[in-house]
């Protein structure tokens, strides 16, 4: 049924069966680094270029979900994908051999919000009793993509973020298991005009704000309704803003509040700057972090809000702003 202005609760809510992760060796060091399904040896993947290594890991991720499922590709109904890539290209590279029905997708890094959020729509409205959703990004490619060439050794400043080598792939659907997808809440486009492509987590903090408040007003909750609310990749910088921001709107998320882009990495010891980021931060860490733990029932209910950035190579350089996006997924173990 629909809540409010921009949120839906299912009246018959979609599992989310199961998933897969696969990351690069540096998140394989990092503080859950034993968690994730497979730590690559290098960042290649036993490929010769970042794109194709990217669509290495979408093709795994998505495999690793399905086996864990027992359930084979011709048995899904649609494919919701997305990554950083120009044109999608590591999605559409990467879920080629799987042959099928393919979305693909762009919301910066909160393509895993809004894969998600389709897809359990979709099961949801009865258009199949299987989907699967899945996000990627690559340091070496998304460096290569929208800053310099890891060639070229530029220097970072401290708000930039680290953006996460890894996959996640989800398998939502009728079947039951300990987690649902009981509601979502779509978000909008949020820009204050900050033109700073280094600093992303300034730019998405503002979308991530107004997605949550919303949510909460949707559906008539508190903050503390949720044993976490937890963003993508707002990293250091972004956090204190949302916190700076939710609190003008009424609301104090502090003791609820976690960001998978502070979670993915050790700060001090990773040099990782403000935090990672990219579609694969949020949808890792909420494989192989955020899950489990709603699996074993230590968290009853979690509000997932992976935040993107909404930036090209072109509309940086003709010097627009960078607008945000968030969306929020309601996870509940049952």
């Amino acid at each position: 049924m629909i809540r409010g202005s921009q949120s839906i609760q299912f009246e018959k809510a979609p599992y989310l069966i199961s998933s897969g992760s696969i990351v690069g060796k540096k998140e394989g060091e990092g503080p859950i680094g034993n968690k994730f399904d497979i730590v690559g040896e290098d960042d290649l993947f036993g490929e010769e270029t970042w794109e194709l290594a990217e669509s290495t890991m979408q093709k795994q991720a998505c495999l690793l979900a399905l086996k864990k499922a027992g359930v084979t590709p011709k048995e899904v109904r649609y494919l919701y994908g997305g990554d950083l890539l120009r044109q999608g290209v590591a999605t559409s590279m990467g879920t080629e051999e799987l042959h099928i029905p393919m979305f693909g997708l762009y919301g910066a890094c909160s393509t895993s919000g809004e894969a998600l959020a389709l897809a359990s729509m979709a099961v949801a409205g009865g258009y199949g009793e299987l989907m699967l959703a899945v996000t990627s990004s690559h340091f070496g490619s998304a460096e290569k993509e929208f800053r310099f060439p890891l060639g070229y050794a530029n220097q970072r400043p401290l708000s930039a973020h680290w953006t996460v080598t890894g996959s996640g792939a989800f398998l939502v659907g009728t079947r039951k298991s300990h987690v649902r997808i009981t509601g979502v809440t779509v978000g909008k486009i949020v820009d204050y005009g900050l033109k700073d492509s280094q600093n992303m987590g300034a730019c998405m903090a503002p979308a991530a704000c107004d997605t949550i408040v919303q949510n909460l007003k949707d559906f008539g909750r508190n903050e503390m309704d949720y044993d976490r609310i937890i963003t993508g990749d707002l990293g250091y910088v972004g956090q204190s803003i949302l916190f700076d921001l939710v609190k003008k709107r009424g609301r104090d998320i502090r003791n609820t509040h976690m960001d998978c882009g502070m979670r993915i990495f050790d700060q001090k010891t990773q040099d990782t700057h403000a935090g990672g980021s990219g579609c694969g931060c949020a949808a890792t860490t909420l494989s192989a972090y955020i899950l489990p733990k709603l699996e074993s029932g230590e968290w009853r209910k979690v509000l997932f809000v992976p935040t993107g950035a909404l930036m090209s190579t072109v509309s940086f350089n003709e010097g627009e702003s960078v607008p945000g996006i968030a969306h929020g997924i309601v996870l509940e173990h049952c």
